[in-house]
């Protein structure tokens, strides 16, 4: 018996996976990773990290990273505590998604995550404070292909459902995409 309920994103192989809550009058039981049933939606990686991140502040934004190929990670994103609006971008070359975004609000009570495949970036907003998220990776953190994509740019046309109170200088100094970009390649 699965222990997620997997539907289908706007973005191919972006999955929004929804957990199945055991309660009783003590609370509830839930699983929050499993290889054998996530491969029936579509996680086939190895697990090389688990992060876990704290926000203070509703409003803020975190994003939008991804790393380069041949580090390009797979990304299974939990909230444990408040709510965040999450956004992946297809960035894989020849996708038919290419370049375009979708969201989806998790949170502790909605028991979703976001599955991302290689070759998206990821981020988020926080929509209510003292966020905490837990990030399960395919791949190591690797410096020297560490990049992202910056929140604002216009041309990703991101919707953040809050104005943003705070950002770090290095996601606000990213640059903005320009029209020569032809995607990440495996």
């Amino acid at each position: 018996m699965s222990r997620f309920l997997a539907s289908e994103m706007p973005l191919a192989g972006v999955m929004c996976v929804a957990r199945q809550r055991l309660g009783d009058a003590r609370g509830f039981f839930s699983r929050l990773f499993c290889a054998d049933d996530l491969a029936t939606v579509g996680w086939t990686w190895p697990v090389a990290q688990i992060n876990y991140s704290y926000t203070a502040q509703a409003g803020t934004v975190r994003g939008m990273h991804f790393q380069h190929p041949p580090h390009a990670e797979a990304k299974f994103v939990s909230c444990l505590r408040g709510r965040v609006w999450d956004v992946a971008v297809d960035l894989r070359a020849g996708s038919p998604t290419f370049l375009q975004w979708c969201a989806q609000e998790i949170s502790a009570e909605n028991g979703a995550a976001l599955l991302i495949p290689p070759g998206c970036a990821h981020g988020f907003q926080a929509l209510s404070d003292d966020i905490e998220l837990l990030y399960v990776h395919s791949e190591p953190y690797t410096p020297a292909s560490d990049a992202g994509l910056n929140p604002h740019d216009p041309g990703l046309g991101i919707l953040w459902p809050l104005p943003v109170s705070v950002i770090s200088d290095k996601d606000a100094g990213r640059p903005m995409l320009t029209s020569d970009f032809e995607g990440l390649r495996p």
